[in-house]
């Protein structure tokens, strides 16, 4: 990143089921060194997070270096001036996912998620949604041309996993690796 050894990277979570892969995200990024997090959390997220979790929305805001709210288009991270290190939306709703691949920048995580793509800097998109429709594909598909990574949440079970927390974790270390970043969440695949 230009200026500095402090890597800047900004979490969008979006009102899609799957709130806790945000959050945990934000809860694992909160502990790593030179990282500065730049967080969105839709309305429907926050909602998301009180419904499906037992996280308070107020904790991930404090967990975050920085909090904006969607609605914020002019915020800082609406500029390519404004230099990251790139962007996860964790969840994705279909919702934003085409927002994202149509460039309608209408919401703060949209208009964030663009810049990422025309700066040509690291955008993972972690989709949720089951089952897909040819649209859905489409729009996965889009975004890939334009350089964004889609990770959906598809946990590998040969980590014999014993909690939702231990699935969750598993896409969590995806997300990181996607930066280079290793959070020791995960016992790692070293064959049989």
């Amino acid at each position: 990143m230009i200026g500095g050894p402090v890597r800047r990277l900004i979490v969008g979570i979006s009102g899609s089921s799957g709130a806790i892969y945000g959050v945990r995200l934000v809860e694992v990024l909160s502990s790593v060194p030179d990282v500065e997090t730049h967080v969105v959390v839709s309305r429907g997220a926050e909602a998301t997070i009180s419904y499906e979790t037992d996280r308070d929305p107020a904790r991930v805001h404090e967990l975050a270096d920085h909090v904006y709210g969607n609605s914020k288009v002019g915020a800082a991270l609406a500029s390519g001036t404004f230099v990251t290190d790139g962007m996860i939306v964790a969840p994705c709703s279909m919702k934003t996912l085409s927002s994202i691949a149509n460039s309608y920048g209408s919401t703060l995580i949209a208009r964030a998620a663009d810049v990422c793509l025309k700066e040509r800097r690291k955008l993972v998109l972690v989709t949720r949604e089951t089952p897909l429709h040819l649209g859905h594909l489409r729009l996965m598909s889009s975004v890939t041309e334009a350089g964004a990574v889609v990770l959906p949440p598809v946990p590998g079970f040969y980590t014999r996993p014993e909690s939702v927390e231990d699935i969750v974790d598993h896409t969590v270390t995806k997300i990181l690796d996607q930066f280079g970043i290793e959070a020791n969440l995960i016992e790692r695949w070293a064959g049989i």
